[in-house]
């Protein structure tokens, strides 16, 4: 079974993603029961039902002790153990809300989530991009074409033919849907002749 980090592939020359790296997200922990002091759990990561990744977890007061092994490629296994405190802030009907403190150097961010890169850390000190930062503008176009299909109970895929308007919804409602629909998908269309154009040229140049 592999460690955390290990198997992991990315284009060296790109900024790496939020998706890219495995994560923590102490809200599912609390949801889970996962934060009372005193436990120890194993948390993994799955693919097509196999395990290929997994930390062991002691829970303290107010913070939470990993234990795992990572590697870069080509290089030796190294084995990490260290804390992450914990903070907590008050919610309505007297709940309480956990937040991860960053443990890099320096930082100590409140976040949700730390994104593990060979040390767990928050987005900003994992220097990770959200996926939707490295879309091009015609991606972006499509995938709030899409949104819009989602809201309206279109087939997914601006090739696909609009359809009709969804039960219950307004016609005003109905024809501003449709038309930003639309002024989205030409714009991805343009993008995408764009490219198509671009990729021929560079291949007649390098024939």
């Amino acid at each position: 079974m592999g460690g955390v980090g290990s198997g992991w592939k990315s284009d060296p020359d790109s900024k790496k993603t939020t998706e890219d790296c495995r994560s923590i997200d102490v809200r599912n922990w609390q949801r889970h029961g996962r934060l009372r002091p005193g436990l120890f759990f194993n948390w993994q990561w799955s693919r097509c039902s196999e395990v290929v990744a997994s930390i062991g977890v002691r829970t303290e007061i107010d913070r939470v002790i990993l234990s795992y092994r990572h590697r870069s490629s080509g290089e030796d296994w190294q084995s990490e153990s260290y804390s992450i405190d914990l903070d907590w802030t008050d919610c309505h009907y007297g709940t309480e809300r956990p937040w991860f403190l960053c443990p890099a150097s320096g930082c100590r961010r409140r976040v949700a989530i730390l994104y593990c890169d060979g040390m767990f850390a928050c987005r900003r000190c994992s220097q990770l991009a959200y996926p939707c930062q490295r879309e091009r503008v015609d991606d972006r176009a499509a995938r709030k074409a899409n949104r819009i299909r989602d809201r309206l109970g279109w087939e997914q895929g601006i090739l696909n033919q609009n359809g009709l308007k969804p039960k219950g919804m307004h016609w005003k409602t109905f024809y501003q849907l449709s038309m930003k629909h639309d002024a989205l998908a030409q714009k991805s269309f343009v993008g995408m002749v764009a490219r198509m154009d671009l990729s021929m040229r560079f291949l007649e140049d390098a024939s």
